[in-house]
């Protein structure tokens, strides 16, 4: 073995060693970690509000260590349930996002990926069973064929399919059997769907965090702006038009979309899962794996709503960033930045002299004296009110009741009148809408008696339009009425 091909070998271990992952699950408090976190995260529980993780941890790091497990530094940490949890985001075991205007704490793919690890080595030894060597060559058989370029070989593939199909279905017509696999072989069926499940996970979330550092990306390259802002705008408005294409992952997730993203295939499978837990094979499965084989479709699920949530979430803040754009803005916002930044870093060690006294303002000389040699000049005399004419005859009769002539008409009306026949009797200038709530004020205020008739009246505009109002009918009084029947019950 050459000395290159150790040191790459070793270079490629190191570079292994120093990812989260591994971080993780070699760390000093690695048991301590990967119990915690498949506590507060589940296949129904993919996200935890920030104040109750912080609650839930100090619950276990508190049981924990009322069970002694804290004598041994290497156990549990110490602090609380909130500085553990900050540690961790900072390692890069957690992720905080915002969701639905809560702040949360998410699993990263690094972390998902080593409680898989964990998972699957806790769960016992792996066996090379006959359902995983045929998962294997039936993978290698359909990439082989999708390979294929020869039609004569793809079709002598398809027809040997075919004819393997039709025999089977002969089979199950003449004998009325389905003959399914012993309880035995359909346990390692399910240990294979199992071990296929769990490597779900962590790829959904390694392509959301794909999609979340492809969007920190655009935003920087924007901001730094270092190409011409209309060819900025359009090559970043396409990719936010089309963020799945725009990375390795985003475009393999595409695919499996097309597969898991039915609902209708949702539904199937779990129901497909539901019925496998019925059958006598399940009771041999412990209750964590029977747990598991039940939560798959969720997982999916949820995994599927991870991924197309971070796509939304991308498209959102890179359109937005796009269309608010402003790179003078920004660059006085750096300089500012950068002018504070330099501003603190002055202060440090800097003594403050406090503040004894307030200084004090110099007003310079004051008025003395309260009286002035130039009173001030008289102001012009107002015009006298006839002397007022009105350029716009229009003008007057769009504004407001003329009271002088409804007061003149009510007073010639009798003791009693009616309020909507008085309206219709009145001359046309003083028949507008605002006419009809000056007649109706002044019944108000004459006393006026209301039924529970409606009446309708027509009003009639300046412009010669009509309009028509209906209200409660009302018996008025004129002001002469009112002050007669005042006297005699006095």
């Amino acid at each position: 073995m050459t000395a290159s091909r150790a040191e790459a070998a070793y270079a490629r271990a190191v570079t292994a060693f120093s990812t989260p992952t591994l971080d993780l699950l070699y760390g000093r408090f690695a048991p301590f970690v990967v119990a915690s976190l498949s506590i507060l995260f589940t296949a129904d529980r993919a996200s935890v509000p920030i104040a109750d993780a912080h609650a839930e941890l100090s619950e276990v790091l508190d049981e924990l260590r009322g069970a002694g497990y804290d004598e041994d530094d290497r156990r549990v940490p110490a602090g609380s349930g909130r500085d553990v949890c900050r540690h961790w985001v900072r390692l890069g075991w957690l992720v905080q996002q915002i969701d639905d205007d809560v702040e949360v704490y998410r699993l990263s793919a690094h972390a998902v990926e080593a409680l898989e690890i964990a998972g699957r080595t806790g769960g016992g030894r792996t066996r090379v069973s006959n359902s995983r060597v045929r998962t294997l060559l039936e993978a290698v058989e359909h990439l082989a064929d999708s390979a294929e370029a020869d039609p004569v070989k793809r079709l002598a593939r398809l027809r040997e399919e075919r004819a393997a199909l039709d025999a089977e279905i002969e089979r199950i017509e003449e004998t009325g059997q389905a003959d399914p696999l012993d309880d035995e072989e359909l346990l390692e069926e399910a240990e294979n769907v199992l071990h296929l499940a769990r490597e779900l996970p962590a790829d959904f979330t390694r392509v959301a965090e794909s999609l979340k550092q492809m969007q920190r990306d655009v935003v920087a390259h924007l901001r730094r702006d270092e190409r011409p802002t209309g060819e900025v705008l359009r090559e970043y408005l396409q990719r936010a038009q089309d963020v799945m294409q725009s990375t390795p992952e985003g475009r393999a997730f595409a695919g499996a979309l097309r597969l898991i993203g039915d609902p209708d295939r949702i539904d199937a499978l779990t129901a497909q899962l539901s019925g496998l837990l019925r059958q006598p094979f399940a009771q041999m499965l412990d209750s964590g794996r029977r747990a598991e084989l039940d939560a798959i479709g969720r997982r999916v699920e949820l995994g599927v709503e991870e991924v197309l949530a971070a796509q939304r979430r991308a498209s959102h803040v890179i359109t937005g960033q796009v269309k608010t754009h402003d790179p003078l803005r920004d660059r006085q916002i750096d300089d500012l930045l950068r002018d504070v930044i330099a501003g603190l870093h002055s202060w440090e060690g800097a003594v403050a002299e406090p503040v004894r006294s307030m200084p004090l303002v110099d007003l310079g000389h004051l008025r003395q004296a309260v009286s002035d040699i130039r009173p001030p000049g008289a102001p012009a005399p107002l015009t006298d009110a006839a002397d007022v004419e009105f350029l716009d005859v229009d003008t007057r009769a769009w504004g407001g009741p003329r009271y002088a002539e409804l007061e003149e008409y009510v007073a010639g009306l009798g003791e009693e009148f009616d309020l909507a026949a008085a309206f219709a009797d009145a001359a046309d200038d003083t028949r507008r809408p605002v006419d009809l709530l000056g007649l109706l004020e002044i019944a108000h205020r004459n006393g006026m008696t209301e039924s529970e008739d409606v009446s309708v009246v027509e009003a009639l505009r300046p412009d010669g339009t009509t309009r028509r109002f209906a209200f409660g009918a009302v018996t008025a009084r004129t002001t002469t009425a009112r002050t007669t029947e005042e006297e005699a019950h006095d």
